[in-house]
């Protein structure tokens, strides 16, 4: 018995047995945010400090100011993780909270609610332990002031409209933490609709009911979700770039390979201002793209040519939309192979003992294969309701045209592209349905509101946070990804 209760503690340096058995997840998640926050911006700094170093070095100056510059803004980076309203202290408060208040409700909850059984008493105290931790959690991560600016029609969306203008115009704003609850949303209803399923599963089977067609539902869920989060990213960051955050905008945008006159001129066909047929002041737009690619001028004026040549959609690859696919394959595949290579082989000097090559460059080629087959089909999906599909469905006229260059052809790159997911095995397909829903939910609601309303995003981010708590503490493979290691080491006492 003794050897069985030393099997399942946790081992390593964060197992802290030298400490009370209740404040080691406390102290594990403190140590795990400040990591996660202090490292990515550490790392960032070194590599600008050496790109920095390389060209003094090369020019013949003095790297003295560069090496105080970066003492400076690493002690900064390390100073600013220590404060008490940022994430490393908010992961101490949410966790530490869950199990320590736990105790104390648990024997609440076992004189006041005699009429439930042990298990429901235990799972209820768990909840509100985690509820109550993370309200209060949520509430020191958002008392650190911003500046707050009043959200844009492109930033909001429908909502803010809907909410008037009125109440958007008085007060201050929340929604800085508005990713992190999103992410405890999404995760939380991954749990409450595995578990659902999971039970259906299990009667159908009992019965000898389950079907082929509930088989292949259960193997589509994590690709449908990747697919139809993807379409919303895409389309957010084609329609409404300001709704996704920076960094990940940034990163579509250097993934495409993307003229951006050519966005310009789909987002004016949308917004009214570009309309095939009628002299609007847009020829320049697209004039300019035809003089460096080499097409003739007038092929940009959507007052002369209608709609303009899907030359212009390929950027120099040519007519054929089929070659500008291939051509296009190719060159994403060798960009992303180029970035997903050395952080494989990266992953790999983890342990220096069991390097495997053939490992890091078959996960490599995989990955970068999924992502040009993404982009690829993103641009052919364009193609398609431009010149190949939409023209014979909806017919050559110039209102029709207008329609598909007004979204038509943008919506079938959206909603092909996702499906690339196939590519990749089933484990990744998880993850990384799991990684984009949440940026996509974000699309979909405004990124800030009135700060009266910021109770709203306490209580979904409690709830949704007690959910996922619970479930790791009481059925830890349910809490799918990286997320759940990660819970059910930090939670272990």
């Amino acid at each position: 018995m003794a050897s069985a209760l030393r099997a399942i503690q946790p081992k390593g340096p964060l197992s802290f047995q030298s400490l009370p058995a209740a404040l080691r997840p406390l102290v594990r998640a403190y140590l795990l945010g400040y990591a996660s926050a202090v490292a990515p911006r550490l790392l960032t700094l070194m590599l600008q400090f050496i790109s920095k170093k390389r060209k003094s070095a090369k020019k013949y100056l003095s790297s003295d100011k560069d090496e105080r510059s970066f003492k400076d803004s690493a002690f900064r980076i390390l100073r600013t993780g220590l404060d008490p309203r940022r994430f490393p202290t908010f992961c101490a408060a949410l966790v530490g909270g869950s199990t320590l208040l736990q105790e104390p409700l648990l024997k609440i909850i076992g004189r006041v609610a005699t009429q439930l059984s042990t298990t429901s008493q235990l799972r209820l105290a768990r909840w509100l332990s985690t509820f109550i931790s993370g309200w209060l959690s949520l509430q020191l991560l958002q008392s650190k002031q911003t500046q707050q600016t009043p959200p844009s029609w492109t930033d909001s969306g429908l909502a803010a409209v809907q909410q008037g203008l009125s109440e958007a115009s008085t007060g201050g704003y929340g929604g800085r933490t508005l990713d992190l609850t999103l992410f405890a949303v999404t995760r939380a209803a991954d749990v409450l609709v595995g578990e659902l399923w999971s039970q259906r599963r299990s009667r159908r089977k009992a019965s000898g009911k389950w079907t082929v067609i509930e088989q292949v539902m259960s193997r589509l869920m994590d690709p449908v979700v990747f697919a139809a989060s993807s379409g919303l990213i895409m389309w957010a960051w084609f329609y409404s770039p300001d709704s996704l955050p920076r960094s990940y905008n940034k990163w579509i945008t250097s993934a495409a390979s993307v003229d951006l006159r050519l966005i310009e001129a789909l987002r004016r066909c949308r917004n009214g201002e570009l309309i095939y047929g009628k002299e609007t002041g847009q020829a320049p737009l697209l004039g300019s793209m035809c003089d460096d690619y080499g097409l003739p001028t007038e092929w940009g004026d959507p007052a002369k040519i209608v709609p303009f040549p899907c030359d212009l959609v390929h950027m120099g690859c040519g007519p054929s939309c089929e070659y500008h696919a291939i051509s296009r394959f190719l060159r994403s595949w060798k960009w992303s192979m180029l970035t997903y290579l050395p952080l494989a082989l990266a992953l790999q000097l983890r342990n220096p003992r069991r390097i495997n090559l053939v490992k890091a460059i078959t996960g490599s080629t995989r990955s970068s294969t999924f992502l040009a087959t993404f982009i690829t089909l993103f641009y052919y999906g364009v193609c398609l309701a431009r010149t190949r599909l939409g023209p014979r469905v909806l017919g050559k006229e110039i209102p029709n045209r207008q329609r598909i260059d007004e979204g038509i052809c943008v919506g079938t790159g959206c909603c092909l592209c996702g499906w690339s997911v196939f590519i990749e095995t089933a484990g990744r397909r998880k993850d990384m349905a799991l990684f984009v829903a949440p940026r996509a939910l974000a699309t979909l609601v405004p990124r800030r509101y009135p700060l009266e309303k910021q109770w709203r995003e306490k209580l979904i981010f409690a709830a949704s946070t007690a959910v996922v708590f619970t479930c790791a503490l009481e059925n830890p493979k349910r809490v799918r990804g990286v997320l759940g290691g990660i819970l059910g080491m930090v939670l272990k006492k």
